[in-house]
């Protein structure tokens, strides 16, 4: 495809490695951070020492502290930011992009407060004529940005944008697929946090294999139940905005969330852990609005709603262990979901 200009909004370590995914796949690819000082320091060293210590970028990605200027000459936009700056982010970056111009994110979660999906925030700040798409799938970003095998899918209802989306992000180690189902696919990037805590858990407890695999396996069956009560597909959940997303974190020790469960799991505070892990980690804010979709649809998630409670700190892990197993026998799944 033609080069395009392609501003990345959001200097972590995802943000980062995107940047240096379209960078060698020959876009004028400038990622954009509000520190000036940390730009600076990236520039020069070829790295970003905070989030991705040690991994070489390349010589032609560009970075930049004016939002406006980055935004504003861009071919398209795409936004990695952590969930609570998304809406935030949105407004401040919707002046200067220029008419035409699309916007894709790879951030998952919720709206803070209020549970909507990342595309309504968007619908509402950049307006219905803005060709939107989401990036999502089991993806590390630090294995990204050192270029080894990764999948990923791009979601919108404009089938166009979801394709020009992946071009950007294709190349010869990075996969991109497409799909039009954005609701099952934000569904299943946020939700997969509240899994990998159960299941860190889990493991912290050292409870075995066996545990894992069943808490895996339950949760994507709390994922695909609400998805359902909101309209989204299936068959997007049994593909990488799902499964995939699901496995990865909940097994892969680069998972955030998944450290913050082993953590709990063996006996540390979450402010401990949290602590440790120096970022963000949605699983937090993503439970509270995982359980309160699922209670406004009348859905009973024993998974997520133990994590919520342990995460509050109303429940310790051995307590919530207890009540999970005590549930009576039911049927696997609901009577009549495959019919």
């Amino acid at each position: 495809m033609t080069p395009l200009c392609v501003a990345v909004i959001g200097a972590g370590s995802w943000g980062t490695a995107l940047a240096a995914q379209a960078a060698r796949n020959g876009h004028v690819t400038t990622l954009w951070g509000r520190d000036t000082a940390q730009m600076a320091e990236m520039r020069a060293r070829r790295e970003n020492p905070r989030y991705l210590p040690g991994v070489v970028l390349p010589e032609t990605l560009l970075f930049g502290s004016d939002l406006p200027e980055v935004a504003g000459h861009a071919d398209h936009i795409l936004v990695v930011v952590p969930s609570h700056a998304f809406p935030a982010v949105l407004k401040e970056l919707a002046p200067h992009r220029a008419a035409g111009v699309g916007v894709s994110w790879a951030t998952k979660g919720f709206e803070l407060g209020s549970g909507r999906f990342l595309h309504e925030v968007a619908t509402e700040v950049l307006g219905r004529d803005c060709a939107q798409a989401i990036v999502t799938g089991p993806s590390f970003a630090k294995e990204v940005a050192q270029g080894l095998p990764t999948a990923v899918t791009v979601h919108s209802p404009d089938g166009a944008f979801a394709l020009l989306v992946a071009e950007i992000l294709h190349g010869p180690t990075f996969r991109a697929y497409t799909g039009n189902d954005m609701l099952g696919a934000e569904l299943g990037g946020a939700m997969k946090n509240v899994l990998a805590v159960a299941t860190g858990i889990a493991d912290g407890m050292q409870l075995g294999l066996n545990a894992r695999a069943g808490l895996i396996t339950r949760g994507l069956n709390e994922m695909m139940r609400l998805n359902d009560a909101l309209g989204g597909r299936v068959e997007t959940l049994m593909g990488l905005a799902g499964l995939g997303d699901l496995v990865l974190t909940c097994t892969g020790d680069l998972s955030r969330n998944r450290r913050l469960g082993l953590a709990l799991g063996r006996g540390q505070s979450i402010q401990d852990a949290v602590a440790a892990i120096g970022q963000v980690v949605e699983s937090i804010q993503t439970a509270d609005e995982v359980m309160r979709l699922a209670r406004r649809h009348g859905l009973d998630l024993p998974i997520s709603d133990l994590v919520q409670q342990v995460l509050h700190g109303d429940l310790t892990p051995h307590e919530g262990l207890r009540k999970l197993l005590s549930r009576e026998q039911k049927p696997e799944y609901p009577p009549g979901w495959f019919a």
